[in-house]
């Protein structure tokens, strides 16, 4: 099985099932999409929206179409030939309902002794699996229980079951639970005693032994029997970074699945290049994004809009990761903390146990990247000794000798729990809280950004997109994700800001004075996230709010949440909305910046479509797209406004610049279908260059002979210098045609003001297009 041309990602859910995806697949083959991309389908926790939280492996969900509904999904898209790729969870399962999941069901009933015991990363030697569900004042959840009932042999707590030991119903509830192989207990006590393995901090997300054969070949059974079938032809695997051996585990996978396109979940920090060892195509594209988009992110704003973020945007960010690494290892991950120091003290036996864990939560810390994958890939933890050692030199010596033996024994119990960890650290430090923390410009903290690299040079960008194509050319690339803080749009307009710092600095400080948030700390995300997201209601604003100041986990967070806070920061979208002068105000502000901000947005999209890798549309983005984080990401795509759009397209229409987005779905479109029916043209990979006073704007690439993809860059100063004037654009001999617009191009030399005259970007074919 070949690569696809493209892939579009469908949230499937118990709104938009799998039958509903099945109707959409006319319309993505008039897209030009060569697959469709899916979140998982086995059965999930009941009403999931995302279903990452997998409950049974053997059936796919029935609140998502069942089996009937992937047939007819599988049935269409064989009809169009168009593949499909679907998205595995390998490292977790939901327990949120034990009921719902059969494997967990019987190892609460049954303990040590069920046979799927071994099958999740449980701690048995440490007495009975605590399940942090009761309310805890404080107390471990001991007042709680006074709330436990034996109801038709189960133990309940309000809406929560759990099944009973066989023989052990009978007495009062109190005897009854203390017979059981598990025990209730309060979420505070949960995140430091916890004894199994979670997904990060998500105590409903029970890990999984997928080194295990038998829990490996359970967990695929139904993905490898649909390759098999050749019903699929691509799989997602989501955090392989959580498992005991990555790279074993990927090999496996593709000795089940030798011609399969295959992609992994995996954050790759800047620089950071992924394991030559893996024998996948490539990465799910978070690296893609942030050179895509960094292009469009002029760094001569930095200073300006740093200033005007005041504290949140004045520190570095490798500060402000570093402390909120450790405020993650400090309280959310204090349980795996303790296993991995279990594991460092048998190292280390002369040293004081209160040395061991500084020494461990100081490496957690220093780690440079989501994971070292040892002994290959020894360079990360090498770093975070050398960081160690530099900072506290009386644990230089511990740490060389932990890194000594975690480098010699990578299965060992210590190597394993400290790298199945450190993803945990840099996930929930990282994107989920210091990514808020630091607002200079929220479009740079996007998973696999880095906020302190202020924009990416055309240079860097050329680099990275040929060294794409000769290494891995068929891995995924993205723009947006069901992961992304921002939509690529949202991103798009937000980068006009860094063409405009000074004015973004005065226009920030006079609203808020006349409408302040109420903590400073967050002033600057809220009011770019108001002009980003624009138009956007109240409500919408005010939840996302909410979760933003929860992950950053200052003056509020998702266990202790402060509600007088949380009140006024959610307060906010409504007295702004109340404030009529200033509503207008921003009005006008964005009805300026939004036109620069189509044109970086049809640039980004026209650059990743054409591209070295696999392009990714994440669904609805064909069209202006202002979701924020999820949930609001998964919210309906109107598709009938889609196809009414592209139908006109269909019959010629060339639609303008403007409020409808129909020019980005026109791109998609007609690059998408060219991808597809002349494939040979995307290969090969070096820059375009152009000659006159305007060349920095412009930023494209040739790829096989006869294809370029030009766009504009950095269109605010671009017009503040007189526009492209007699810049030309350099191409290899004449006779192009433009597939967006049709335009004719018969001199090597042609005017950009030409070739750009109607879109910001074009894509050049050599010869008549029919």
């Amino acid at each position: 099985m070949a690569a696809p041309t493209s892939t579009y990602r469908l949230q499937v859910s118990p709104r938009f099932t799998l039958t509903d995806a099945a109707g959409l697949v006319d319309y993505l083959d008039r897209l030009g999409v060569g697959a469709v991309y899916t979140s998982p389908l086995l059965a999930a926790t009941p009403g999931s929206d995302h279903g990452y939280d997998l409950t049974d492996p053997f059936e796919v969900d029935p609140d998502r179409g069942g089996e009937a509904g992937r047939r007819e999904l599988v049935d269409r898209l064989r009809r169009a030939g168009l593949g499909l790729v679907v998205d595995v969870v390998c490292n977790h399962m939901g327990v949120a309902d034990a009921a719902a999941n059969p494997w967990w069901w019987d190892v609460l009933r049954r303990g040590p002794g069920s046979p799927y015991a071994g099958y999740f990363d449980v701690d048995w030697s440490a007495g009975p699996l605590l399940l942090p569900v009761l309310a805890d004042d404080g107390d471990g959840g001991t007042a709680a229980e006074r709330d436990l009932k034996v109801v038709d042999d189960t133990l309940t707590y309000h809406e929560h079951r759990f099944p009973l030991a066989p023989g052990t119903g009978t007495g009062p509830v109190g005897e009854v639970h203390a017979r059981q192989h598990y025990r209730l207990v309060g979420w505070r006590r949960g995140v430091a005693e916890l004894t199994y393995r979670r997904f990060f901090n998500i105590d409903t997300l029970a890990c999984l032994r997928t080194e295990r054969d038998e829990v490996f070949d359970a967990v695929h059974a139904l993905p490898l029997r649909w390759i098999a079938d050749g019903e699929v032809t691509g799989l997602r695997i989501d955090h392989p970074d959580g498992l005991a051996d990555p790279t074993g585990y990927l090999r496996r996978l593709r000795a089940a699945a030798p011609h399969a396109w295959i992609v992994v979940e995996k954050v790759v920090a800047v620089g950071e290049n992924l394991p030559a060892t893996w024998p996948v195509d490539g990465t799910t594209g978070y690296e893609a994004l942030r050179e895509i988009c960094g292009v469009f992110v002029d760094p001569g704003g930095r200073d300006g809009l740093a200033a005007a973020a005041g504290p949140a945007g004045r520190t570095r960010f490798p500060a402000v990761a570093r402390a909120a690494r450790r405020h993650v290892v400090d309280t959310l991950l204090v349980a795996e903390t303790h296993r991995i120091v279990a594991a460092a003290r048998a190292v280390l036996p002369e040293q004081p146990a209160e040395a061991v864990t500084d020494l461990v939560r100081e490496l957690l810390v220093a780690m440079p990247a989501y994971r070292a994958y040892l002994p290959a890939h020894r360079w990360t933890l090498d770093e975070a000794v050398t960081t160690v050692a530099r900072e506290h030199p009386r644990l230089a010596g511990p740490a060389r000798r932990l890194r000594d033996e975690m480098v010699a024994r990578p299965a060992g119990p210590l190597a394993v729990r400290f790298q199945q960890s450190t993803g945990a650290v840099s996930a929930k430090g990282v994107e989920d809280t210091a990514f808020y923390r630091h607002q200079a410009l929220v479009a740079l903290g996007e998973v696999g950004g880095d906020p302190d690299r202020f924009g990416v040079p055309p240079a860097e960008f050329h680099a990275a997109n040929a060294a794409r194509e000769a290494a891995r050319p068929a891995t995924m690339t993205t723009l947006s994700t069901h992961d992304t803080k921002r939509a690529e749009d949202v991103r798009a307009r937000l980068a006009v800001l860094s063409e405009l710092p000074g004015e973004w600095a005065g226009r920030v400080r006079r609203w808020s004075a006349r409408c302040p948030v109420g903590d400073p700390a967050v002033e600057p995300l809220a009011w770019q996230t108001l002009v980003g997201a624009w138009p956007i209601g109240v409500d919408r604003l005010a939840d996302h709010l909410l979760k933003v100041v929860r992950e950053m986990r200052t003056r509020t967070d998702w266990l202790r949440p402060d509600p007088a806070y949380e009140g006024l920061v959610r307060d906010w979208p409504r007295r702004v909305a109340a404030h009529r002068e200033l509503l207008a105000e921003v009005a006008e502000f964005v009805g300026r910046i939004a036109p620069p901000g189509w044109s970086n947005a049809l640039g980004q999209k026209l650059l990743q479509l054409a591209g070295p890798g696999v392009p990714d549309v994440y669904q609805g983005t064909e069209l202006w797209d202002h979701s924020l984080v999820d949930p609001d990401n998964r919210r309906p795509v109107d598709f009938a406004l889609r196809r009414r759009l592209l139908d006109r397209i269909e019959a010629g229409w060339l639609p303008p610049v403007d409020e409808t987005g129909a020019a980005k779905l026109l791109l998609t479109a007609r690059t998408l279908g060219l991808r597809r029916s002349r494939p040979a043209l995307f290969r090969g990979y070096r820059p375009v260059s152009a000659e006159g006073p305007a060349r920095a704007h412009l930023v494209g690439f040739h790829r096989a002979p006869g294809l370029a993809a030009v766009a504009t860059r950095l269109p605010v100063g671009l017009a503040a210098a007189g526009g492209w004037r007699d810049t030309l654009l350099t191409l290899p001999g004449a006779g192009w045609t433009d597939v967006l617009t049709g335009q004719r191009h018969d001199t090597p030399h042609p005017r950009v003001s030409d070739v750009l005259g109607w879109l910001p970007v074009a894509l050049l074919v050599q010869g008549r297009q029919s």
